[in-house]
C-alpha cells in the first residue's frame, strides 16, 4: 500500500522527530546520564501520577486510542497482519505502515511534550527536556502501538462475524 499521507502530515511528523531528538540531546548534554539523574527521572515520573494535570495520564492514551482506531480498522479491512509486531518479527517487512503509525500519532506526541513542559514549569519551575520526550513516548506512542493491533484484531473478529452471518 502506498503512503497516502499529505505533505503537512509528513512535515508534522518530521517536526516531532527532530524536536524529540533535539530535546533528548539537549537534556543529556545539560543534565547528563548519571545515576542521580536517572533516579530523579523515575521519581519525577512517579510523581506525575498525582497532583496537577493528572488528567493527561488518561487524555493522552485516549487520544492515542482515537488515532489508532481508524488505522486498526483499515488494517483489518485490508487484511494486514499485526501492524508493528509483524515488522518486529520480520525485518524485511514493509515499513510503510510503521511510518503511517508515526504520522498518525505525531500530533498526540507533540501535545504530550507541550503538556509535560507546562507540567514541569508549573510544578518544579525547572525543565528537563529528556523527561518531556520520555513522558510523551510513554503516554502517546506506546499506547498507540498497543491499541492498534488490538483494534485490528477486534475489527477482524467483528468482520469475520458479519461475514459468517451473511452466508
Amino acid at each position: 500500500m502506498a503512503s497516502s499521507s499529505t505533505t503537512p502530515v509528513r512535515l508534522l511528523t518530521w517536526a516531532a522527530i527532530v524536536l524529540a531528538a533535539g530535546l533528548l540531546i539537549f537534556g543529556v548534554a545539560r543534565h547528563g546520564l548519571s545515576l542521580e539523574v536517572q533516579s530523579r527521572f523515575w521519581h519525577d515520573i512517579a510523581d506525575r501520577a498525582h497532583g496537577p494535570m493528572t488528567f493527561r495520564l488518561f487524555l493522552q492514551p485516549a487520544m492515542a486510542f482515537l488515532a489508532a482506531l481508524p488505522d486498526g480498522i483499515r488494517d483489518a479491512r485490508e487484511g494486514h497482519q499485526h501492524f508493528f509486531w509483524q515488522r518486529w518479527r520480520d525485518p524485511n517487512a514493509d515499513t510503510g505502515r510503521l511510518r503511517e503509525g508515526f504520522e498518525s500519532v505525531a500530533r498526540v506526541f507533540l501535545l504530550g511534550i507541550s503538556m509535560d513542559v507546562i507540567y514541569q514549569l508549573r510544578v518544579s519551575d525547572t525543565f528537563y527536556p529528556a523527561e518531556a520526550v520520555m513522558i510523551a513516548i510513554l503516554l502517546a506512542i506506546v499506547p498507540y502501538f498497543i491499541f492498534r493491533p488490538i483494534i485490528e484484531a477486534v475489527a477482524r473478529r467483528l468482520k469475520g462475524g458479519a461475514d459468517a452471518s451473511q452466508k
